[in-house]
């Protein structure tokens, strides 16, 4: 590897991850910035490499990036982000025979969480609910779905689990990222068609490509300007794109991640 190429680190939580960088490296290179990707098998791994300077970018969940930036005390930048991470939320989901008559109905019932890691399947559900005046922690009986752990929620299967446990009457409600919910009924995942959603948390913002802010500051600007124009109309680069689930990329910014930064203080998940 040349030493003029930028190294990025992912998770590799699906083999479509391998698609989607092959043809995104090539990109970058051509926009005169070379990039190559380097896979971890989790995200804490990957939070290492980039500490370490294994690799300089960081394509973080958010429980990942608010991990890294309070690692180095706030000292990150952040390149880029998707469309659609400017927008995620969260939904609380019950069967439609069994309707909740607001979130203080949960106390004393069965609710199902995914990943213990992921943000928005375990983490910001319970400080959001708590905010509602719920702590779910003691006031319902909790199940836990770990599945996917390392992966802070990015393969969905925690979620899937949710969702059939709701369905099945084994959780009287469940939480999961309304985008992965949305996929479900998509997918026409049968289980879906019995659930509505109860609640739905404020929005908050998913991933980010992430730097130390000891990183170059020119260089990272004309990164981010070859990642911001990235073209979703161009035919070569739009299987990527899809796979990747992004339109169009961001600036970003930190103002999406302060309830997480909260919510990870409150769970003592924040070293």
């Amino acid at each position: 590897m040349s030493g003029a190429e930028l190294r990025l680190g992912a998770v590799s939580y699906h083999p479509r991850v391998v698609t989607v960088w092959e043809r995104f490296r090539t990109y970058f290179a051509d926009r005169g910035v070379p990039t190559d990707y380097i896979l971890y098998s989790n995200y804490e791994r990957l939070v290492e490499g980039v500490l370490d300077g294994s690799v300089e970018i960081g394509w973080n969940t958010n429980t990942a990036f608010v991990r890294l930036d309070h690692e180095v005390g706030g000292q990150t930048r952040i390149l880029g982000m998707r469309d659609v991470d400017l927008d995620w939320s969260t939904v609380l989901v019950t069967r439609k025979d069994r309707p909740l008559d607001g979130v203080a109905d949960l106390a004393g019932r069965v609710l199902a969480l995914g990943s213990r890691d992921s943000g928005h399947a375990a983490i910001l559900p319970l400080h959001y609910l708590a905010q509602e005046g719920l702590d779910a922690g003691t006031q319902c009986g909790l199940i836990r779905f770990d599945t996917d752990i390392g992966k802070h929620g990015d393969t969905g299967d925690s979620e899937l689990h949710v969702v059939r446990a709701v369905s099945e009457g084994n959780a009287d409600a469940g939480v999961l990222s309304a985008a992965y919910f949305s996929a479900f009924r998509a997918d026409g995942v049968p289980q879906v068609a019995d659930l509505e959603v109860s609640w739905r948390s404020p929005p908050y913002y998913h991933c980010n490509f992430t730097v130390l802010e000891t990183f170059d500051l020119e260089l990272g600007e004309r990164w981010s300007q070859a990642l911001l124009a990235m073209d979703y109309d161009d035919e070569s680069l739009r299987p990527a794109m899809e796979l990747e689930g992004v339109r169009r990329w961001h600036p970003g910014g930190q103002a999406g991640y302060e309830s997480l930064r909260d919510a990870m203080r409150e769970q003592g998940l924040l070293s």
